[in-house]
């Protein structure tokens, strides 16, 4: 990516290191992870994963270990870099949404170690890259970029930027209220179409993504030779059928709740071509 002269954002709250320092009692769950856990299971994340690892106050040796060590100059090129996609996103749906009449309200980038605490409960590393409503803000430990690049097999930089950019959709669905229609309906649903509600939703974050890119390419020319191949493979990596079969070896469609590799590809490269809101209207067509 061309980002040689962007600017960063003003809204990256930076972490990392802090560790797990005040995050609660030795085997008690607090209603913060509930919270939570209900937030993941929303998003389509196993609440278990927030459940299980919630209640020791003290942290695995691993993370202990990161939590100790000086940053390294690789980790902060990577903190930086994160700033300036979110940057650019401030520029891109800024000016979009001036168009509609309506300010933007920009999130925040919390970058963090292990675990941190947010306005739905705790995060965790394990999780991976989410996006808390109730604070607006963007949560990211950059080990990820790791799991992107070693277990996922989707290296670039513009894959890490596409990571980004589809949890700032989930905060561009929460500022026109798709969001909130989406919870309130899946409450009313059975477990199933409740999960076909969550791949919608997901598809279309992937498909505002895909629009961001549009946007910062036509206005700064981000791209680069090979870059949208890079988001193209890191959409398909973590494609629910993929995801599961790496972790069991078979997939089952009727618990997915992000979409195939083929349907985050697809709607990733809708956003792209036609730069367009009305474009990722996910909900009013069938799921391909």
């Amino acid at each position: 990516m061309r980002f040689d002269k962007g600017r960063e954002s003003n809204n990256v709250e930076d972490r990392r290191g802090q560790g797990r320092q005040g995050l609660g009692g030795r085997g008690r769950i607090g209603i913060g992870t509930i919270v939570l856990a209900l937030v993941a299971m929303y998003f389509g994340i196993d609440p278990a994963v927030v459940l299980d690892t919630a209640g020791p106050s003290q942290p695995p040796a691993a993370v202990a270990d990161r939590q100790g060590a000086a940053r390294s100059p690789a980790e902060d090129e990577l903190a930086r870099f994160a700033s300036m996609v979110l940057a650019d996103t401030e520029d891109t749906w800024g000016a979009l949404f001036e168009g509609t009449g309506r300010p933007y309200q920009e999130p925040r980038l919390v970058l963090f170690t292990g675990a941190t605490r947010s306005a739905c409960g705790l995060g965790q590393a394990e999780m991976g890259p989410f996006y808390c409503p109730a604070d607006g803000k963007v949560y990211l430990d950059l080990s990820f970029f790791n799991d992107l690049r070693d277990r996922f097999r989707a290296p670039g930089d513009f894959a890490q930027a596409y990571v980004i950019a589809h949890e700032v959709g989930h905060h561009v669905q929460n500022l026109l209220g798709i969001s909130g229609k989406v919870q309130d309906a899946r409450q009313r649903l059975s477990e199933r179409e409740g999960n076909l509600m969550s791949i919608k939703l997901e598809l279309q974050a992937d498909c505002l993504a895909g629009v961001w890119a549009h946007h910062a390419d036509r206005s700064r020319q981000v791209l680069e030779v090979g870059d949208v191949q890079e988001a193209l493979g890191a959409a398909a990596a973590i494609g629910d059928d993929r995801m599961q079969k790496q972790a069991r070896g078979y997939a089952v469609p009727d618990s997915f709740t992000h979409g195939t590799a083929a349907q985050r590809v697809h709607w990733f490269q809708v956003g792209l071509k036609m730069g367009s809101l009305r474009a990722c209207d996910t909900f009013s067509v069938a799921a391909r």
